[in-house]
């Protein structure tokens, strides 16, 4: 078996020894004589599965009782229709803060329902930095408070210290390309949801975090399957779950668990992006495309000086092993996302490969 560095920015690279479980048990989970992919959702069995799972990201993340974990579908571009369904029902108004192209789908989806107050946005840049947020700006009548706390695309994000006091305002925050890779305080928040292809596990179910005050004041239109409250009830059973992604997810929590929780994993992460980070600070050709203050520490954008050589590079990297690190169309060159299940190995050998190649494209 000859696995690659695999740099996707989704569906991405999942932890050898998860796979491995999942393999181990494929055909025959544990001793029920089937595999989690023939499991009725409504057995002992794989409620077991779900709530076990549930009951290892609330110990991951420190989630309070007086916060509902949902297991749904329809990745976060469902979310975007949800949270304005079921948030946004008192004033019909929201705050925004426009940051890539994520955050702009969902402000979009909004202005269905109701009035959207962009308070800041980077987009006269290409989404590079993280605007300077203005309380000033806040609107006080907001229903919630949208952020991307990740930018997957443009490689820029809000660490914990620096989430706004929206002075009681509820925070939805789209949490898809960071949850567990680095720590946040939930209690900041009134939800967050995460499709889960980048931390958690393969594609298929999207994780969602709400505090239990904002469940069930939806809109009276809003589909039965789109309110948070349809699927709070039932646990995330109302219908049919995606079940095996949900055991995989299981997995995930549980290997980083084993690895020491979220803070380890950060530490982690923080030692990778920083191998990355100086040797294009110290490259003479190689250019990251973020202000350096707002780098993300999942998704790392960079470009070389023409289209030509970003082909080359691209090309000779898969070649090596290094596998999707072509960037997406809006920002050019290359992005190299390194997601929990990235060891810093696969970092460290990737930076020795774009040293040699600069050496040999002088």
């Amino acid at each position: 078996m000859n696995r690659v560095f695999n740099f996707s920015a989704g569906p991405s690279m999942l932890p050898l020894e998860v796979l491995e479980k999942a393999q181990k048990e494929f055909v025959c989970y544990k001793n029920t004589g089937m595999s989690v992919m023939e499991m009725s959702h409504r057995s002992k069995d794989y409620e077991e599965i779900i709530f076990g799972a549930e009951a290892t990201l609330r110990e991951l993340m420190a989630i309070p009782d007086n916060y509902t974990v949902l297991f749904l579908q329809g990745g976060g571009s469902t979310q975007f229709a949800m949270i304005p369904l079921n948030l946004m029902n008192k004033n019909n108004k929201a705050d925004f803060v426009k940051t890539g192209q994520w955050s702009k789908k969902a402000i979009s989806e909004a202005e269905r329902y109701g009035k959207v107050n962009v308070v800041a946005s980077s987009e006269d840049t290409v989404f590079n930095y993280i605007p300077e947020l203005d309380p000033s700006k806040f609107d006080k009548e907001a229903d919630y408070f949208y952020m991307t706390l990740n930018n997957t695309i443009y490689g820029t994000h809000f660490p914990d210290s620096k989430i706004p006091d929206t002075n009681g305002v509820p925070i939805a925050a789209d949490m898809s390309s960071n949850i567990l890779a680095e720590k946040y305080d939930i209690t900041k928040f009134g939800l967050v949801f995460a499709g889960a292809q980048k931390n958690l596990g393969p594609a298929g179910v999207t994780v969602v975090i709400i505090r239990n005050d904002l469940i069930g004041n939806e809109m009276d239109f809003t589909p039965t399957m789109l309110k948070y409250s349809t699927h709070a009830k039932e646990r995330s059973l109302y219908n049919t779950p995606p079940t095996y992604s949900i055991y995989f997810a299981g997995l995930v929590f549980e290997w980083v668990k084993n690895m020491g929780g979220v803070e380890a994993m950060q530490k982690i992460n923080e030692e990778k992006a920083a191998v990355l980070y100086d040797f294009l600070d110290n490259s003479k050709l190689f250019k990251g495309t973020v202000v350096p203050k707002d780098r993300s520490l999942m998704n790392a954008p960079f470009v070389l000086p023409t289209e030509e050589l970003n082909a080359k590079f691209i090309a000779e990297a898969k070649a090596k092993g290094f596998v999707n690190l072509k960037g997406h169309r809006t920002v050019g060159g290359m992005r190299a996302s390194m997601y929990n299940a990235m060891p810093i190995e696969g970092v460290k050998k990737l930076v020795e490969f774009m040293g040699k190649f600069e050496l040999e494209n002088k």
